[in-house]
């Protein structure tokens, strides 16, 4: 099996050699480089063809987003996975707007961090549990409505079932949550989760619960 190859990307000389240290023994990983600011990290991803790069976000010369949407822009196959010191870091929001494939807050275990790798290169999400409805819930904000009326329906092509899986999907239910919230199969919900992402164009739960606060399906919490 070919090792996924990874390029670490962080301004902190202890931290960068820190994840090297974590990932290197594993011999399905292999660290090819390692840069200490986002306008490096695009230069290395360029020249070295990472399949991963692992990004802080808050770095000098190019932060982390600006490499990502750099790297989103010109190296569409290559995935980054980007860390955040703080739990509650509107860098990381707009990391996945700019089309990171996760994030994970740096005090994860090395397990942790080597299992988002590996989701990551197979072009899935990996978003800390503990971080998402937190993050969306303080840093996606949606205008109040100037009427009483309830606003219309955000994506009138959905079915009433593809609504509640988007709605699910934003309060932060797994798979397995919304299929017994449902009571439906995990195929079933699955295929609705399909079928949602193609008619709202996002790429992955991420984009999908950016989607629900902006377009006001669900709200942030007081």
């Amino acid at each position: 099996m070919t090792p996924i190859r990874i390029l670490v990307a962080d301004d902190q000389p202890l931290v960068r050699r820190g994840l090297t240290l974590i990932l290197s023994p594993d011999p399905s990983f292999e660290v090819v480089g390692e840069a200490e600011d986002g306008a490096q990290a695009v230069e290395l991803a360029h020249r070295l063809r990472p399949d991963v790069v692992v990004m802080d976000i808050r770095m000098p010369r190019l932060d982390g987003v600006e490499a990502t949407r750099e790297l989103a822009r010109t190296l569409p196959d290559c995935r980054v996975l980007a860390l955040s010191t703080f739990d509650l870091d509107e860098y990381v929001v707009a990391a996945l707007r700019a089309g990171a494939h996760g994030f994970l807050p740096k005090d994860v275990s090395p397990e942790e961090l080597a299992t988002a790798v590996r989701t990551v290169h197979t072009g899935e999400a990996v978003v800390a549990p503990r971080l998402l409805t937190r993050l969306l819930s303080t840093y996606i904000r949606t205008p109040a409505p100037t009427t009483t009326p309830p606003p219309p329906a955000p994506a009138p092509d959905l079915t009433p079932r593809e609504t509640e899986v988007w709605r699910l999907i934003a309060t932060g239910l797994d798979n397995a949550a919304i299929a017994a919230a449902m009571d439906i199969s995990h195929s079933t919900v699955k295929n609705h989760i399909t079928n949602l992402f193609a008619k709202l164009d996002v790429r992955d739960r991420a984009q999908a619960v950016i989607a629900a606060y902006e377009s006001a399906l669900v709200t942030p919490r007081p």
